[in-house]
């Protein structure tokens, strides 16, 4: 029986400090996650724009607003690895864009991060296409000689290959650490941009 109380006493401590910690949480806290709720109904496509959401926020509240809706988006921008988060990621962009100073070095950084997109999906499909035409050579090569018959490139498949999956899969890291630190590089400057 002791010991059922003593697990008892241990839960209602832990709730008690989750509640004394939901207390603590500050009002710029709460302001901030009313920002990053009207960036995700704007990036849901609920809103067509940043800015007039943003204003009609109280002028004591607009910078915690504005502080939590850069982290929502700077969230959003991700290495695309598919055409959605190509969309979403260009959607935070542009949200981004809306919300800096024209000319500035906020916006020369979300112009980059565009191009790092773009020019992720174009080395994305570079190396892949790489990738599959070195192991088709490789197993036209292989038939060549098991067979003496020189077959056609074009017919071979090379997702079939057990070690295309493994060097895509190890091509594709490779690159994403590569842009995954530029991506960081710009947001963590953005970030601080908006006093995060």
């Amino acid at each position: 029986m002791a010991e059922i109380r003593s697990t008892l006493d241990m839960v209602m401590e832990r709730a008690a400090r989750m509640a004394a910690r939901a207390e603590d949480t500050s009002d710029d806290q709460v302001t901030e996650q009313r920002g990053m709720r009207l960036v995700a109904e704007y990036l849901k496509g609920g809103h067509s724009q940043l800015m007039p959401l943003l204003e009609k926020e109280s002028p004591a509240d607009q910078a915690a607003v504005r502080r939590g809706m850069a982290k929502a988006l700077l969230r959003n921008i991700v290495i695309p690895r598919d055409e959605q988060l190509m969309e979403s990621s260009l959607a935070a962009i542009s949200g981004l864009l809306e919300m800096t100073e024209s000319g500035g070095e906020a916006e020369t950084l979300c112009l980059e991060l565009k191009q790092l997109l773009e020019q992720y999906s174009q080395h994305r499909e570079q190396m892949k296409q790489q990738l599959e035409e070195a192991i088709r050579n490789q197993l036209a090569q292989q038939m060549m000689e098991q067979t003496g018959e020189n077959p056609d490139p074009a017919t071979l498949d090379p997702s079939r290959h057990p070690q295309y999956q493994k060097e895509l899969t190890q091509a594709q890291v490779n690159l994403n650490d590569q842009y995954g630190q530029a991506f960081d590089q710009r947001k963590e400057i953005l970030l601080q941009g908006f006093g995060s």
